[in-house]
């Protein structure tokens, strides 16, 4: 039954259909082989709509919907400012600017995809003027992309925590050390390849400038101040911490800057209704689908065959980190996530792991696994927004999928990089 539903999903995705299609008319195959007929249907669909719902993915809209506003107002660029007037001038400046902006934004919207077209939009024109190769500039905006999928707040996270049963405000806190890891670490390569490249440097700010860049981004640095403080505080659950951000984005733009109008009410809400059907979609299927697999006990039988019961705490977080990383070379994150969370849950209880620290490990195999060849999600966002061709996109990738892949092993050698500020602020 298995290798049935895996050959249906893979022939529908080369045909071309969008990742929903498959993945139901799968857990429909599977449903009709486990119970010989459709009879039982209403089972499978109390089951789909159980999956979505628990009243913490109410924070995946609110989050969207916040990162929408942002995107098509002025926050993203006042934070670019801000960084480009402190290390714009350094050898290599240009791109650590641009990694810094993409964690910064990440922290305000959670979302790759937002980060890619409000970061990638402004700031390649510049790089590809100031010397940098499109290749290298392509696939540090995509990488960097990845750490709004490590920083609060991370939708990821978010349906991480609802399927595994795992505290999302840990887990928001339990990001933050690994994006900060991944920051410094392309801060690195983007300086050599500076160098390496002679890529002539930005002029330097006037410290007058420099104090009129932060005046200017406060408020849009307000926005992980309400999260991280508000959640750290005590003040807010995740989803209230959601919906705040939602209101204050609408006063910042709408009062503040000024930037948007009535008018752009109806096309940010338009976007926001669109993507976060497709992600309860995928949410509600994803789950009827991880229902079927554990109720033929496919699970168990796959972690039996590989052994992993019989490995230790590392082994296991291995295993699955390699797990999550190839299947998202090939399927969107949201559903890697809710098919693959409940079949390594015996291994995880067994080996006494950390569910906190496996979902920062989970959290980042899949923001890796969605900026590298051949099918990340990430790369046909770029491709989309810059107009590039496919092997462009992907030419400059390798460097950086090695450096994140360098933050897993890291992650893996000392755990404390994720489980430090959660045991410090809730433990």
């Amino acid at each position: 039954m298995a290798t049935i539903m895996i050959i249906t999903m893979i022939g529908l995705l080369l045909l071309g259909f969008p990742m929903m299609i498959p993945l139901t008319v799968a857990a429909i195959i599977g449903f009709y082989m486990t119970f010989n007929g459709f009879g039982q249907m209403g089972t499978m669909i109390q089951q789909m709509m159980g999956g979505i719902r628990p009243t913490a993915l109410i924070a995946v809209p609110m989050f969207i919907l916040a990162a929408d506003i942002m995107t098509r107002g002025q926050s993203a660029q006042r934070l670019i400012n801000m960084v480009m007037a402190f290390i714009g001038h350094i050898k290599g400046g240009l791109a650590v600017s641009t990694a810094a902006s993409c964690t910064l934004f990440g922290a305000v919207s959670g979302s790759t995809q937002a980060t890619v077209v409000a970061i990638g939009s402004p700031l390649r024109p510049r790089m590809l003027k100031a010397g940098y190769k499109d290749p290298f500039s392509l696939a540090l905006i995509i990488n960097s992309s990845d750490i709004a999928f490590l920083i609060p707040p991370s939708i990821g996270m978010i349906i991480y925590g609802v399927i595994s049963g795992t505290s999302i405000r840990e887990l928001f806190i339990a990001g933050i050390g690994p994006g900060l890891l991944i920051l410094f670490l392309f801060s690195l390569y983007c300086i050599f390849y500076a160098y390496m490249n002679k890529v002539p440097t930005e002029p330097r700010a006037t410290w007058g400038e420099r104090g009129q860049s932060i005046v200017q981004a406060l408020w849009p640095m307000g926005f992980p101040v309400l999260i991280v403080g508000g959640i750290y505080g005590g003040l807010f659950s995740p989803t209230e911490a959601a919906a705040a951000c939602v209101l204050y984005a609408l006063l910042l733009e709408f009062v503040v800057f000024r930037s948007l109008n009535t008018r752009d009410i109806y096309k940010i809400a338009k976007s926001t209704g669109l993507i976060t059907a497709v992600v309860f979609i995928l949410v509600a299927v994803g789950t009827g689908f991880s229902w079927i697999i554990s109720f033929a006990r496919i699970p168990q039988t796959m972690l039996e065959a590989i052994g992993i019961m019989d490995m230790g705490p590392n082994g296991v977080l291995i295993t699955i980190a390699i797990a999550f990383f190839v299947a998202c070379m090939f399927v969107d994150p949201i559903v890697v996530i809710l098919v693959l969370t409940p079949i390594f849950a015996p291994a995880i209880q067994a080996s006494g792991l950390d569910p906190v620290l496996v979902g920062v490990m989970i959290t980042l195999q899949v923001a890796i696994g969605s900026a590298t060849p051949p099918f990340g999600c990430d790369i046909f966002t770029a491709i989309a927004v810059f107009k590039r061709p496919y092997w462009e996109v992907i030419k400059g990738t390798p460097p950086f999928v090695f450096l994140l892949l360098l933050s897993a092993g890291l992650l893996v050698a000392f755990p404390q990089i994720a489980l430090y500020l959660p045991t410090l602020a809730f433990r």
